[in-house]
């Protein structure tokens, strides 16, 4: 791979952005410049709509008036349905209708995005674990199918090509396991702000309730019962990063290297916070588990020196 691309890539992976970024948009920055903007405004466009259904339900406590969740249904649809008839509201939706034409990419990851924001504006939480792998369908799989696709598209002479492979069953195993992984890291700020990932049915296994999640998050003490709940969890997440494994072995060979580069820093830094929650004696505070920025660099420039000899 060609050095200076790299050497460029690392020094703008400064402490600074790699502290404020999310991690999606940490291996973004291995993309060329077209793609780089291609991701941004296609993660741009989907926050939005996640952020305010979160920033409703916090409001709300959790539970959102009848009024105001059809309100809110009813704007996603339309926003998505605009772009899907091409016919744009606003100079966001005209610059987004022309980057899928551009970049030969679906709208269905919109689509399934905003099924699960809907799901999120009258429930809050998940009766089961097969509910809840349903709703990341939209909320995780969608936006990972997205930069699956970035990855694997074909440009030939300036022209766009959808990847060979299925973007939605790449993306799938590596998106759960991320998001098993953001559910363990967030159970503090999510409970704190009136939210939970938690299924009842997995929970009520192991006797805890959303008051009890609620004081643990606010107190700082976790119970016995949720590190044996957790233990739960990471078996399910080893099971997804072993199948995101697989995957990125699978389909690497069907994309520039650069494109399997940013694949494999997602890969590893997720590790990097997965791996936290088997420490000893871990409460899950914000401290615990997010690695600094000095750590996230050091595991990102570990991963490009495996890449720096092909």
């Amino acid at each position: 791979m060609e050095k200076f691309f790299l050497e460029e890539t690392l020094d703008q992976l400064t402490l600074e952005f790699i502290g404020k970024s999310p991690i999606l948009a940490i291996g973004a920055m291995f993309f060329s410049q077209d793609r780089q903007h291609a991701f941004w405004l296609c993660y741009k466009s989907m926050r939005i709509a996640d952020d305010k259904v979160d920033d409703v339900k916090e409001k709300n406590n959790g539970a959102v008036p009848i009024y105001l969740r059809s309100t809110i249904e009813r704007r996603l649809r339309l926003w998505v349905k605009s772009v899907k008839d091409d016919k744009p509201t606003n100079d966001d939706q005209r610059r987004l209708i022309d980057l899928l034409v551009k970049m030969d990419l679906p709208i269905w990851p919109w689509e399934k995005l905003v099924d699960s924001m809907v799901y999120d504006l009258s429930h809050n939480g998940f009766e089961t674990f097969p509910i809840f792998l349903n709703y990341t369908e939209g909320a995780a799989v969608s936006p990972g199918s997205i930069f699956m696709h970035l990855c694997g598209a074909k440009n030939e002479d300036g022209k766009y090509k959808k990847p060979t492979f299925d973007i939605m069953e790449a993306a799938r195993p590596l998106a759960r396991f991320s998001y098993l992984v953001h559910i363990m890291r967030d159970f503090r700020k999510d409970q704190n702000s009136s939210l939970n990932y938690f299924p009842d049915d997995l929970m009520a296994e192991y006797g805890l309730t959303i008051p009890l999640l609620r004081k643990m998050a606010k107190e700082g003490l976790v119970t016995d019962d949720f590190r044996k709940f957790i233990k739960r969890y990471q078996k399910l997440a080893e099971g997804y990063k072993f199948e995101s494994r697989q995957m990125l072995d699978r389909v690497g060979g069907e994309m520039q290297l650069r494109y399997l580069l940013s694949l494999e820093v997602l890969f590893s830094l997720y590790t990097q916070i997965f791996e936290r929650t088997f420490k000893d004696g871990c409460n899950f505070t914000t401290e615990e588990m997010n690695p600094s920025p000095i750590e996230i660099k050091s595991r990102i420039v570990e991963v490009v020196s495996r890449f720096d000899k092909k």
